[in-house]
């Protein structure tokens, strides 16, 4: 990943800091002797365009003024420029303490935190440069549209004058840089998941969870809990009255007893 976002870097801020264009504009003036056909502007990064000028004929006995583009722009093009050439640096340092110091990169946990911090504040980093220079960008491309600085040179609103632009600026360049701004946001972004995981921040979180005891199934109740309770229809424990020896037994006696004892009152009747 490192090689990777070396590379991106590199076309970021070397299509945006190596940057120059031109533009070309034409003033025929009603005397076609104080007509100028070749206006060229040139600029440059850091596109501090208040300070590129041109000189434009006023149409009048040949005189010429000089005006001024309008902006500057070079704090958008540089920081995103800084970002590109900072991150692509501390690419090539962190490459080689993988390559070279990696031991000592683990030790204590220390590097890949560090580094974890660092590829955070690069993220964000070119998220903010990509955006800033993004807007910079179109506010470039409206500073040295032709149309526009035409605006600037009052000849070119007098009656009997014409004012037309010869060819644009040529602005591949500088929206490539754009866009390997984004991409560089996105690769940093990626990376960070690999740099986290270094970190063991996350490993007490990737451990496997010992598996739990199952609970008894409902039927287990058939085995467990409702035979506990078949001994009192057992033979052994439950109430199992004989009525065959004690019930009707000791009835009997009672006929015997009983109804013998009843028969006494008889007898004594009799004697008496």
């Amino acid at each position: 990943m490192d090689i990777v976002n070396q590379v991106f870097a590199i076309f970021a801020f070397s299509t945006c800091g190596s940057y120059s264009g031109s533009f070309r504009m034409s003033v025929e003036c009603r005397n076609r002797s104080d007509s100028d056909l070749k206006i060229d502007v040139d600029f440059e990064y850091p596109f501090r365009l208040h300070q590129v000028y041109f000189d434009a004929p006023t149409c009048k006995n040949g005189q010429s003024d000089r005006f001024f583009l309008i902006g500057d722009y070079s704090s958008s093009a540089e920081f995103f420029v800084t970002i590109g050439v900072f991150a692509f640096l501390y690419s090539m340092a962190a490459l080689s303490i993988y390559i070279f110091a990696f031991e000592k990169y683990r030790e204590n946990n220390k590097g890949p935190l560090i580094d974890f911090g660092v590829t955070c504040v690069f993220t964000f980093m070119w998220l903010v440069s990509s955006a800033a220079w993004a807007k910079g960008l179109s506010d470039v491309k409206t500073a040295t549209d032709p149309k526009e600085v035409q605006e600037l040179i009052p000849a070119c609103e007098q009656e009997g004058n014409h004012c037309r632009e010869v060819y644009d600026p040529v602005m591949s360049g500088l929206n490539t840089s754009v866009v390997f701004g984004f991409l560089n946001m996105i690769l940093w972004t990626g990376n960070l998941w690999f740099v986290f995981k270094e970190t063991g921040i996350i490993a007490p979180f990737m451990r496997q969870q010992p598996a739990q005891e199952k609970q008894p199934a409902p039927d287990s109740y058939a085995q467990g809990g409702y035979e506990q309770r078949d001994p009192y229809a057992g033979s052994q424990g439950g109430y199992q009255p004989d009525y065959s020896q004690q019930g009707y037994n000791q009835g009997g006696d009672y006929g015997q007893g009983g109804y013998e004892q009843q028969g006494a009152p008889t007898s004594f009747s009799n004697q008496m």
